[in-house]
């Protein structure tokens, strides 16, 4: 049997980690209702102003050029590997791992990859092993504002039009519930691949009227709902994470009960034999004495 001190010892020390994963689940939780909540007021805007826009720009022809939909070989792709700053949250970040080293391995097999981490496992992922990676804004979880958003969007953009870059793909965890995340490959920039993941923009083509200009459609709308769209995959992945962790922790409370219940009926056993040994010395050696 067991040497009770050392059950005790596991008991107390199972009680302890059950009392962290508790608290862990119920900051997971809050976090979760604001994140969440951000989420599903971004969700209709961004799907409706970006269906519009791939609307607006496929209805163009070769009218009038958007440099963000120009369509170009594939040579230098910058991947947006999006995981967060924590462990502690199940597979959420290996599986944003794996899909990104999976592209790399296969579609821009042989391309010039370029690593943009946002989140810090990403980044400690990517830089340890020799990647070409861009260390400045790893940290935006720390602070998720529509303007520090804003700051690397543009960076991303910009490295598309001054064709630094010629393909940008997202890899986030699209939260679906706090259950459920799916690892998600968005093709960001050229603007011609979002309509495809996009549910109801294939083969629609509506006549719009463009006002003030094309020109200023462009310049103004394309930009800023391009900043929209990356805005709502930060903010994905951002919610993802909290549920991700409140279900591991969860899983983690209701495991350390099952083997809290283990422990404590192994030293009620351990106990109970030790206490029936010690009644049989004393009844041997009762009977010995008798015998004497």
């Amino acid at each position: 049997m067991a040497n009770l001190k050392e059950v005790k010892q596991r008991i107390t020390s199972v009680s302890s980690t059950q009392q962290i994963t508790k608290a862990m689940k119920m900051v997971a939780a809050a976090k979760l209702r604001k994140a969440q909540d951000k989420i599903l007021k971004m969700r209709p805007f961004s799907k409706k102003l970006t269906a519009i826009l791939n609307d607006v720009v496929s209805s163009m022809g070769g009218e009038l050029q958007v440099a963000y939909a120009e369509q170009r070989e594939v040579q230098n792709v910058l991947l947006v590997s999006m995981t967060s700053d924590k462990g502690l949250c199940g597979a959420f970040n290996s599986n944003v791992m794996k899909m990104t080293n999976s592209l790399m391995e296969g579609e821009f097999k042989g391309k010039n990859i370029t690593i943009l981490p946002l989140g810090k496992k990403s980044y400690e992922f990517y830089s340890k092993r020799g990647f070409n990676v861009i260390p400045d804004y790893f940290e935006i979880f720390n602070n998720i504002t529509f303007d520090t958003v804003r700051a690397i969007a543009n960076f991303v953009m910009d490295g598309y039009t001054s064709k630094k870059f010629d393909k940008v793909v997202l890899v986030y965890n699209h939260f679906r519930n706090v259950a459920t995340q799916d690892v998600t490959v968005e093709h960001f920039l050229p603007m011609g691949s979002l309509a495809s993941s996009t549910p109801g923009t294939e083969n629609r083509h509506t006549d719009y009227i463009l006002e003030p200009s094309k020109e200023f459609i462009v310049q103004e709308l394309v930009p800023s709902a391009l900043k929209t769209q990356f805005y709502k995959a930060i903010l994905e992945s951002n919610a993802s994470e909290h549920g991700a962790r409140m279900t591991s922790m969860d899983k983690a409370t209701e495991n350390a009960n099952d083997l809290l219940k283990e422990l404590k009926l192994l030293y009620n056993r351990s106990r109970q034999a030790s206490i029936t040994g010690e009644i049989l010395e004393i009844v041997a050696g009762a009977n010995a004495l008798e015998g004497t």
